[in-house]
């Protein structure tokens, strides 16, 4: 890896823990710059993982006002995601996933729609069984997180504004916390059984830390209005980006 390169992942690494604890979305800052850099693509998905995993600990730091009296929701639901996360993994590790890269684009124009219209679809979410909504949301979450990652943070927002009444910086900060349950999930797996790029991975993870302590902070500033319409914007437009690629 030369000089120019390090640099240019550093940058990409801070940029992204910040956008990952504000709107989430931050490896698809990452993970281009990792294939552009030459590795193949599984093995750029799963150093991204690995890299990107630090910062979200950053985030949960940078939050944790947030996460006052959610204790016990976190608890709960934490089985849920790991189990969602296991799964993902092995489809990564195990199975092409050609397929599933047609369907991200999808998958964030359907969170970006869920944020926009996110008070009317509340109303007859909450008329369903909420539990069991939360824990299906947050599985589906896990797997699409161990098996892609990136933009895994704005589905999980969009998920819990549908079936949780908190505000926006709360939800922020719970996202935090399953983005970082995730993560140390694939830290695990990854590390022992996929293609990892550790020079990269040294790079690009301590700059991912001081992104998402930064950005976690500045989330906790912005008005819920604002934070919902910044996750609707960059969740649309990374959706059009790869459609285009």
């Amino acid at each position: 890896m030369t000089p120019a390169e390090a640099l240019l992942l550093l940058g990409g690494g801070l940029v992204a823990g910040t956008v990952n604890a504000i709107a989430g979305g931050g490896s698809l800052i990452t993970f281009p710059l990792l294939v552009g850099l030459g590795l193949p693509g599984v093995a750029a998905n799963v150093s991204n993982a690995l890299s990107v995993a630090p910062g979200y600990a950053a985030s949960v730091a940078g939050s944790r006002p947030d996460l006052e009296g959610q204790g016990r929701r976190i608890r709960t639901i934490l089985p849920t995601i790991v189990v969602g996360t296991l799964c993902g993994s092995a489809l990564l590790l195990f199975t092409p996933h050609e397929v599933f890269d047609v369907v991200v684009p999808f998958l964030l124009l359907g969170a970006a729609a869920m944020m926009a219209l996110q008070r009317k679809l509340r109303a007859a979410t909450q008329r369903s069984g909420k539990p069991a909504m939360l824990h299906l949301a947050v599985f589906g979450c896990g797997l699409y997180g161990g098996y892609f990652n990136a933009a895994m943070g704005i589905l999980l927002v969009s998920f819990l504004a549908l079936v949780l009444d908190e505000p926006m910086r709360r939800l922020s900060a719970l996202k935090n916390v399953f983005s970082a349950v995730v993560g140390a999930t694939t830290v695990l797996l990854y590390s022992a059984f996929g293609p990892v790029n550790w020079a990269a991975v040294g790079v690009l993870a301590p700059a991912t830390i001081a992104g998402g302590y930064l950005g976690a902070r500045v989330a906790r500033k912005l008005p819920g209005e604002v934070l919902r319409w910044t996750i609707v914007v960059f969740a649309t437009a990374v959706a059009v980006v790869l459609f285009i690629t």
